[in-house]
C-alpha cells in the first residue's frame, strides 16, 4: 500500500477495479472521466458552491481539494489554487486541441480532473481548473 503524506492510501487502482467503480456513473461522467473530456463551462453543479467541507474524486473517493482553496477564477469551472495533497493529484503533458497544458488526473483511480494552469493566485499562483463531474463534495458537519 502507497500512503499518502495526509495518510491516504494513493495505491493505484487496476483496471478491474476502475471499471467496477465506473459502472455507477452516468455517460456524461464516463466522458469527462475516463475518456478525458470536458464539462462545458459555468454549467457544473459545484461551480457555485461556497460551502465548507471537502471536493473528492468521483470514482474513487480520494480527497482532491478543501474549501478554502477555491476562489472564483472566471473560467467557468470551478478552481482552485492548492490541492488537498499534492501527492493525491497526478499531472500529465497535455497537447491536445493545438496547445500546450498541464491535464490532472487522480493519483489512486487516474481518473480526467481537468488541468493547472500558472495563473492562479497567491500563494501558490497556480489554477486547478475542474470538471464539477469529476467531483463530489463532502460538506463539512
Amino acid at each position: 500500500m502507497t500512503t499518502s503524506a495526509s495518510g491516504h492510501d494513493i495505491t493505484p487502482l487496476d483496471a478491474g477495479e476502475v471499471e467496477r467503480l465506473a459502472a455507477a456513473l452516468s455517460p456524461e461522467e464516463r466522458r469527462v472521466i475516463l475518456d478525458h473530456g470536458t464539462e462545458r463551462p459555468f454549467c457544473g453543479g459545484l461551480l457555485d458552491n461556497h460551502r465548507d467541507g471537502t471536493y473528492t474524486c468521483r470514482l474513487c473517493a480520494l480527497p482532491l481539494f478543501r474549501s478554502d482553496a477555491k476562489f472564483d477564477s472566471g473560467s467557468g469551472w470551478p478552481s482552485f489554487f492548492r490541492p488537498f495533497d499534492l501527492q493525491h493529484i497526478r499531472e500529465i503533458r497535455d497537447t491536445s486541441h493545438g496547445m500546450i497544458r498541464t491535464e490532472i488526473r487522480c493519483a489512486r483511480c487516474d481518473g480526467h480532473l481537468g488541468h493547472v494552469f500558472p495563473d492562479g493566485p497567491l500563494p501558490t499562483g497556480l489554477r486547478y481548473c475542474l470538471n464539477s463531474l469529476a467531483m463530489r463534495f463532502e460538506e463539512e458537519p
